[in-house]
């Protein structure tokens, strides 16, 4: 385990070499994968490396298990609440769309979640801009995979030290780093709106994407929910596409 973190470290710092910046940042949540890439990034750069809390109507216990991250890792640190700004700014879209009869209810709660994860990365290039850092992204292969992130939220990042690691391989590094008991154990949610969880959300559970990711069988509607997840979701992971004029 010690190999493998070194190398995520050597990677970690080549890449900051390689973009000629001072060091890295990433939003903590108070998840275990945000807790796995703080800790990596403070082994990195003990002195150049910054974890951004940014609560947002977040669960108090997500919280306290954010700040044990900050003491366990011992890294550099602030705090930016967004919930004032993101009330502000999407009161303001709801007035606009109600106003034209275009508001849709059924699509409001993702598209205000979208709307928090999307604040979140511009605090932190924001805050990347100050400092001359790369962001440094948390998703694990089985949240690449399905597309289970926010376009040009949380899935707009420099840089993914976990993209090709399990979610089980990620806990395994957890425990590993010392990453609190009740972080590791605890349901993985993206704090999008209360009572929020990944699993409940994807359809499926991180055990059976990692065996699938794995080669191994799982029940065919996880694995049918799960390749749709996956074909649907293309364009998350290649974003941007381009139109090229026949010469």
């Amino acid at each position: 385990m010690e190999k493998v973190i070194d190398e995520i470290v050597q990677w970690l710092r080549s890449s900051v070499r390689d973009a000629g910046v001072n060091g890295l940042v990433t939003g903590v949540s108070g998840g275990l994968d945000s807790a796995v890439v703080a800790h990596l990034i403070q082994r990195a750069f003990p002195d150049d490396s910054l974890a951004v809390i940014m609560p947002l109507n977040s669960n108090p216990d997500d919280m306290e298990h954010a700040e044990k991250v900050i003491e366990t890792s011992g890294i550099n640190h602030l705090s930016v609440d967004l919930t004032e700004t993101h009330q502000t700014m999407y009161g303001q879209i709801q007035a606009k769309l109600q106003a034209k009869d275009a508001f849709r209810e059924d699509s409001d709660q993702l598209a205000d979640a979208n709307l928090r994860a999307r604040l979140r990365m511009s605090t932190l290039y924001t805050v990347a801009s100050h400092y001359r850092y790369l962001v440094v992204g948390t998703d694990n292969a089985a949240e690449w995979y399905t597309g289970y992130f926010t376009k040009y939220g949380d899935g707009g990042v420099d840089i993914l030290p976990l993209v090709d690691f399990l979610k089980h391989e990620v806990k395994e590094l957890g425990q590993y780093l010392g990453i609190p008991k009740e972080i590791l154990t605890k349901q993985p949610s993206a704090d999008l709106w209360e009572g929020q969880t990944d699993e409940a959300e994807m359809g499926t559970t991180y055990a059976k994407i990692d065996a699938y990711l794995q080669g191994e069988e799982v029940p065919d509607k996880d694995k049918k929910l799960i390749e749709q997840l996956h074909a649907r979701t293309s364009h998350k992971r290649n974003p941007v596409k381009q139109f090229h004029r026949s010469r």
